[in-house]
């Protein structure tokens, strides 16, 4: 019997994890958080940032957030949540900032809104208020992972369209030479952003149509 719910266990734990990626994919398939996403994506090294800050903020949260859920008054409970996030949020915010300082300084106001991030705020009160701590920490885990992911794909294409190459921490990946020569800065601006958004959204919802069918 213990075997059973330890296997069971299991199996929901990566169903939670597996989820987050995939099937509740916060920016391709939720649509939400779009506003970093638009707005940190013009290089893979602030894709990383950003998506390393949002895990660590989701899961410090979650755990928070699920421990407490019992003694949480539910009248006040949105703001016990900002307070918790906040906390996570300002702890990220001084290790940025005193060890990785040109990384702070890319991300700039974004990082600090994090705390009123739509997807961390939305995974609090949707699931981990409801759910113990270990599918909490899956859920975490698995809508972090799934952002940053979703991060790294807008980034790649407007770095690589936009400067014609693709580096991470000043190391260069690939370089195309006919791109290097001509990018197309439009790419790594604003407008370039909801370009490409716009058309990876596009191909998700098109390929997911095509799934159900």
């Amino acid at each position: 019997m213990n075997q059973l719910k330890e296997t069971t266990t299991g199996k929901k734990f990566w169903v939670e994890f597996a989820k987050g990626i995939i099937i509740t994919n916060p920016v391709f398939v939720l649509v939400l958080g779009l506003c970093p996403t638009l707005a940190v994506t013009s290089s893979i090294d602030n894709a990383l940032g950003m998506g390393a800050g949002v895990i660590f903020v989701l899961l410090g949260s979650n755990i928070i957030i699920s421990l407490i859920r019992k003694i949480t008054p539910a009248m006040v409970r949105i703001p016990v949540f900002i307070v918790v996030i906040a906390t996570f949020v300002t702890i990220l915010s001084l290790v940025f900032e005193a060890y990785i300082p040109p990384l702070y300084e890319s991300l700039g106001i974004y990082l600090a809104l994090i705390v009123v991030n739509c997807i961390i705020l939305g995974r609090a009160e949707a699931f981990a208020q409801k759910s113990s701590v270990l599918y909490s920490i899956a859920d975490a885990l698995g809508i972090g992972i799934g952002f940053t992911i979703s991060l790294l794909i807008v980034s790649f294409f407007r770095e690589i369209l936009g400067t014609g190459s693709l580096s991470v921490f000043g190391f260069t990946l690939f370089s195309i030479p006919v791109l290097s020569e001509t990018p197309m800065a439009f790419f790594i601006m604003p407008p370039g952003a909801f370009l490409v958004l716009g058309l990876l959204l596009a191909l998700f919802r098109w390929l997911g149509v095509l799934k159900n069918e």
